[in-house]
């Protein structure tokens, strides 16, 4: 393949993509409008019509600000490859450092993710203080924005640049099987981060302190052990400090796995829900979701890794995307910005595997709390956080990870 033809595949691809997604956006909106002024049948009875229309401007708000973060994220690709700012910020620090040294590859890396994180920042600040405030979700300062942003800075500092000087040093350094090292590698520190996630890093951003209702955590109790699941405790996470919004999840990997409910969802579910939620997230355990999703993911790096090694050395892959060394730093920085613009039509399979996993935990919850407490709770849900009953389905295929609001209704209470 020539230099050529690889950046008009790859600039076409891109064009398509992006024009594909501002489609499906698009479609998403006017569906959610045309079903605005009617609540769903299977909802009438416990979501109002005005909870339906906050939902409908909600996600027609996000909607809107996510078309623009296409065009964004589209014409920042552009610029990085074919745009040649890649290949400029590379020289830049050749001016400092020894090219395709350590140093220079994970300078070179970083600064990329400086940079993005500053192309990305007013659409952050825009969604948090000014889309999620207007619905009345936002529970963020601007004090502790720039706390969380600070202290996120500093924990991929301080983990980000080793992992990027190893992962570099192995790439240069162990030969032609380098991908098998750093494969490995990429499964030992998934699995150390699901460790060392709950009780180390977690807590640097919120509080957690452990159930103090009694009659709650008595039944909560009592289902962990009708379904064999062993817990490092049960949490209470200080959500409502960041958001309106609420959730509970179970995080961690063998003994350090700890039952995580956020207070705004305590203080918006009954006993029952709440056991019914939990049973819910310990269907995800008990079908060994977790596990499958991260073997299934350990394959997809593996062939990603050796897809890497292969275009390493060709020249049509690096000219073709606007780069003129072929450095290894190069070579990985490229590649991470070709693989979603030639990946992004898997995005259905990963999507319609999720909501199976999804109806499967439903399952797992009606077969041990019953169908009724789930139903309730969720309905509860999709109304406190302004989740639309009305998806466009097309879009929903593409990207969702659970099934429709209706339609999981309708499968937890048995209807066709």
């Amino acid at each position: 393949m020539t230099p050529t033809l690889f950046a008009g595949l790859f600039v076409g691809l891109l064009v398509l993509t992006t024009a594909f997604k501002l489609w499906l956006s698009a479609r998403h909106t006017r569906f959610v409008r045309a079903h605005r002024d009617a609540v769903p049948g299977d909802f009438a009875q416990r979501i109002s019509l005005e909870a339906h229309h906050k939902a409908a401007d909600y996600t027609v708000a996000r909607a809107r600000l996510g078309r623009i973060d296409i065009l964004i994220g589209a014409l920042w690709v552009l610029a990085l490859t074919v745009g040649g700012l890649l290949q400029w910020l590379h020289d830049a620090w050749q001016a400092v450092l020894t090219p395709g040294s350590i140093a220079h590859g994970s300078a070179f890396l970083v600064s990329i993710g400086v940079l993005g994180w500053a192309v990305e920042l007013p659409l952050s600040l825009y969604r948090t203080f000014v889309t999620e405030a207007r619905f009345g979700f936002n529970k963020m300062t601007p004090a502790l924005y720039l706390a969380d942003t600070l202290k996120g800075g500093a924990l991929s500092a301080l983990i980000g640049i080793p992992v990027i000087a190893l992962v570099l040093w192995m790439m240069d350094a162990l030969g032609a099987h380098w991908w098998w090292a750093v494969w490995l590698f990429w499964l030992g520190f998934n699995l150390l981060a699901l460790i060392i996630w709950p009780s180390f890093i977690a807590p640097l951003f919120n509080t957690f302190s452990p159930l103090e209702d009694a009659g709650l955590r008595a039944r909560i109790e009592q289902l962990l052990q009708r379904c064999g699941f062993r817990s490092s405790g049960l949490f209470v996470m200080d959500g409502s400090r960041r958001s309106a919004h609420g959730n509970a999840y179970f995080t961690g990997f063998g003994s350090s796995k700890r039952i995580v409910f956020f207070d705004t969802l305590l203080d918006t579910l009954s006993p029952d829900e709440v056991e019914a939620v939990l049973a819910h997230e310990l269907g995800h355990f008990s079908r060994r979701h977790v596990t499958k999703r991260l073997a299934v993911m350990a394959l997809i790096v593996l062939a990603l890794l050796w897809l890497l090694d292969a275009l390493m050395a060709t020249t049509w892959f690096h000219a073709g995307l606007g780069a003129t060394v072929h450095t290894t730093a190069m070579t990985l920085a490229l590649f991470m910005f070709a693989l979603p613009v030639f990946g992004f039509f898997l995005s259905p399979l990963l999507s319609a595997w999720s909501r199976q996993h999804e109806f499967e935990a439903d399952a797992y919850a009606v077969a041990h709390t019953g169908p009724d407490a789930l139903a309730s709770a969720l309905v509860k849900l999709y109304r406190d956080n302004a989740s639309t009953l009305t998806p466009d389905p097309l879009h929903s295929r593409f990207y969702d990870s659970h099934p429709p609001a209706s339609i999981r209704i309708r499968h937890l209470r048995g209807a066709t």
